[in-house]
């Protein structure tokens, strides 16, 4: 089980390189990503969008261009289409944003005529190594659904257990977080991980062990765990953070990247291919960790 960022780095190398399609290329911060995931080994990447726009940052900030394919397409909407379409024709296995919003892209995505759309729900997996813990962990789902219902969340699920897979944590434990860890019918949240936690005893959540509700404590602490006499595989020890609301996702993410200085990854997962969606706030560490990611999931998928 992969459970630190240097070994996602290194084992993507190992695994890869697979080939980035960055749909509005155009953009400082992905392209000094991309050209660092070249140097290392882990990714090539064809850059789609405006060409002589992407050749001036380029050449203004010392990244040899000739060392990728560039594709000429100045209409943001188009240069995203044709970036899905890359990857839907097999010339690339990741779809990468550019300097276009997250809209426009996931668009491209669903097209039927060109995406990679496969039916089920796209969900936004994040994964954190945060100090002092011995496994990676992950969030989801802090950026797509705003207040997933029932089989949405059972989707999110599995799409985060697929990201899981490629971090090779063959059975990740999976915690429906609440703000208790009693089912309460004023809480709809606790019926939700409770009925969850039924469709994998049931097997129709499989690859996983899902326990709910858990309070976040006694979902990443044994000690808060034990304190509460929790019985359970997943109690304090968790692989997989579900969150039932994306308010919570997002004020849980940004915690843990800005209060325990954690490292991150992040992937939009529930397409035919992983897309990485990176904001200007990440770091560029953090835009590298998520094309290594994207890689390993780009592997799995092979």
């Amino acid at each position: 089980m992969i459970r630190h960022f240097d070994d996602i780095l290194r084992i993507a190398k190992e695994r890869g390189p697979k080939t980035i399609a960055v749909a509005v290329a155009q953009d400082l911060e992905v392209l000094i990503a991309v050209n660092e995931a070249k140097k290392m080994g882990i990714a090539d990447s064809i850059l789609v969008g405006d060409q002589e726009k992407i050749e001036e940052i380029a050449k203004n900030n010392g990244i040899d261009i000739k060392e990728f394919a560039v594709v000429d397409v100045k209409d943001i909407t188009q240069a995203s289409k044709k970036a899905v379409e890359l990857v839907s024709i097999g010339r690339a296995q990741i779809v990468m944003k550019g300097l276009v919003d997250t809209s426009v892209v996931l668009k491209a995505v669903l097209d039927p005529a060109v995406g990679l759309r496969t039916g089920n729900t796209l969900s936004h997996t994040a994964v954190f190594h945060v100090p002092g813990y011995d496994r990676l962990i992950l969030v989801t789902d802090a950026a797509m659904n705003i207040a997933p219902n029932l089989e949405v969340k059972k989707q999110i699920i599995e799409n985060a257990v697929k990201v899981a897979h490629a971090l090779d944590n063959e059975e990740p434990k999976v915690a429906i977080v609440c703000a208790k860890e009693k089912v309460d019918p004023k809480m709809p949240a606790t019926i939700d991980a409770q009925q969850l936690e039924e469709m994998n005893k049931a097997g129709d959540i499989t690859g996983c062990i899902v326990g709910g509700p858990f309070a976040l404590d006694n979902a990443i602490s044994e000690e808060a765990a034990a304190h509460k006499g929790i019985i359970h595989p997943v109690a304090g020890k968790a692989d997989i953070l579900l969150v039932p609301t994306i308010e919570a996702g997002n004020v849980l993410y940004k915690s843990m990247v800005f209060f325990s200085r954690a490292s991150n990854a992040g992937l939009i997962v529930g397409a035919k291919a992983p897309i990485v969606l990176t904001s200007r706030a990440d770091s560029e560490i953090a835009k590298l960790n998520s094309i290594a990611l994207a890689v390993l999931m780009a592997a799995k998928n092979d």
